[in-house]
């Protein structure tokens, strides 16, 4: 069965590591008054309120279901989701590009440069320990796939949030340190709004691409194809159905609706086809514990408008 990452689990390693991150970068932007080193503290300080936002989104997508929420409310973190790929894109990358801009037409010389750099050694080595925390609840998740793979499949709408942080911060900070050593270097300041106009670029790149991952989810998504797949397999090697006509899976937040048509071997007996049903779907999820809800339609053979096999 597919498997998931630990999604609190890389969102709090994340949340510690920028909270440490963004107050380091903020004494040394102060002291030095590098640009780049103030894109990189507002960009700390976002994903701070970011990852505290997925917090919360992961808490209410736990809520039970309601009368007016049947289904529960699992695609709530969907929408914290998107929110933080717009947070990221607005506040983190226009705000870069906007310093950058405005240092490049003012350039200013940089005040005790090995403040910025060291802080950056250290911003660079804490991020390294979130983005291994967040690479080992991927690599739960993505099992033999490639990360690009895992990351177009990906139905944790969170940890794919995480992950496009984690590694737009860690390329942030290597730009961010090679700008500070390229003005000190060449004595020319303009490195350094160079390196802050490349982090934005990154971020709003990294802030796009989540959101189109996100928004599929927020709009209606199937579960992970290869749980899919794995369900749709299951489902056809059970002795009760003799053919699987259709099968239908959608994703809410971490919880899966399965619906189900099928040609049921017990034809002559209601009792007996419903207690056949009840089995499936009883040991359906059992076997698929992320499965929720499921829905069996019984259909005959050859009934017109029936849907191809699967």
């Amino acid at each position: 069965m597919a498997g998931g990452g630990d999604s609190t689990r890389a969102i709090l390693f994340a949340l510690g590591a920028n909270f440490a991150i963004a107050v380091a970068k903020g004494v040394a932007a102060f002291v030095t008054g590098s640009s780049a080193m103030l894109a990189e503290t507002v960009h700390s300080l976002a994903d701070c309120g970011n990852q505290l936002l997925l917090l919360l989104g992961l808490r209410q997508a736990t809520r039970p279901p309601s009368p007016d929420h049947p289904l529960g409310y699992g695609r709530a973190i969907y929408f914290w989701s998107f929110l933080v790929a717009v947070m990221l894109f607005s506040v983190g990358g226009m705000f870069s590009i906007y310093e950058g801009v405005h240092k490049f037409q003012s350039p200013e010389p940089l005040n005790q440069w090995w403040w910025a750099a060291g802080v950056l050694v250290f911003a660079i080595a804490a991020e390294a320990v979130s983005m291994r925390a967040c690479m080992q609840e991927v690599n739960k998740a993505r099992g033999e796939r490639s990360l690009w793979r895992w990351f177009r499949d990906s139905r944790q709408a969170e940890l794919v949030v995480i992950f496009g942080e984690d590694l737009a911060a860690l390329l942030g900070l290597v730009f961010a340190l090679m700008a500070v050593l390229l003005s000190v270097i060449t004595g020319n300041p303009i490195w350094d709004a160079v390196g802050t106009i490349v982090i934005g670029a990154l971020l709003i790149v990294v802030a796009v691409m989540v959101a189109i991952e996100v928004k599929a989810l927020l709009i209606g998504q199937s579960a992970d194809p290869i749980l899919g797949t794995q369900i749709s397999q299951w489902l056809g090697g059970r002795p009760e159905i003799s053919k699987l006509i259709h099968v239908i899976t959608m994703q809410m937040g971490n919880d899966v609706v399965v619906s189900v048509q099928a040609v049921m071997r017990e034809t002559v007996s209601a009792q007996a086809l419903l207690s056949d049903i009840d089995r499936v779907e009883a040991e359906l999820k059992q076997q698929f514990p992320v499965v929720r809800w499921s829905f069996f339609e019984p259909d005959r053979e050859g009934e017109p408008g029936a849907a191809a096999p699967v």
